[in-house]
């Protein structure tokens, strides 16, 4: 398994829309950086979020999820509170293709303000806005800043196609748009 370069990230996202909008470079003026970069892609984040609450006191429970667990806010700057987490998702709309598993990882700038990004592998065939994690570490509040960099994705290439993609499988979460829950 190979890790692919910027061509290789150009020439998809130019060809089969892996990428949509695509940025063709690091923009970094007086923001946190999105685009391609040497090895990957690093995707804003929109700015849809829901915001974890336990103002109805629900359980959190991944099998029955309630939506009740979160407030929603559209904003260019998300408050976390201390401890918490909330979700997004990119402003990228992605299309996985069928040799290819993209793995994220969080920008530096937050991680060195204990603000940790989580987002699961990005499947073969897979394609959708990514939901992104966002999970505040410190006992103090902390900002997301939405239409800017939040993480990085690395494009992997597998030594041939897979047997079965997640499209085939008709995976749960094919196709979504916004910033979506759990599912079972």
């Amino acid at each position: 398994m190979a890790i692919l370069s910027d061509r290789w990230i150009r020439e998809a996202a130019r060809t089969q829309g892996m990428i949509e909008p695509f940025v063709e470079a690091q923009r970094r003026d007086g923001c946190i950086s999105y685009g391609l970069s040497s090895y990957g892609y690093d995707a804003r984040v929109a700015p849809e979020f829901k915001i974890f609450t336990n103002i109805d006191s629900t359980t959190v429970d991944p099998k029955e999820f309630d939506p009740k667990n979160f407030v929603d806010r559209e904003t260019d700057v998300c408050i976390i509170p201390p401890n918490s987490f909330a979700l997004a998702r990119t402003v990228e709309y992605f299309r996985i293709p069928r040799d290819i598993l993209v793995i994220c990882l969080g920008k530096s700038t937050y991680a060195r303000c204990g603000i940790i990004v989580n987002v699961t592998p990005l499947e073969p065939g897979w394609e959708g806005h990514v939901t992104l994690e966002f999970s505040n570490t410190t006992p103090l509040p902390a900002k997301i800043y939405a239409n800017e960099g939040a993480c990085q994705f690395l494009f992997l290439q597998g030594n041939e196609p897979c047997e079965t993609s997640y499209a085939d499988r008709a995976g749960k979460y094919m196709g979504q748009k916004g910033v979506t829950l759990p599912k079972l």
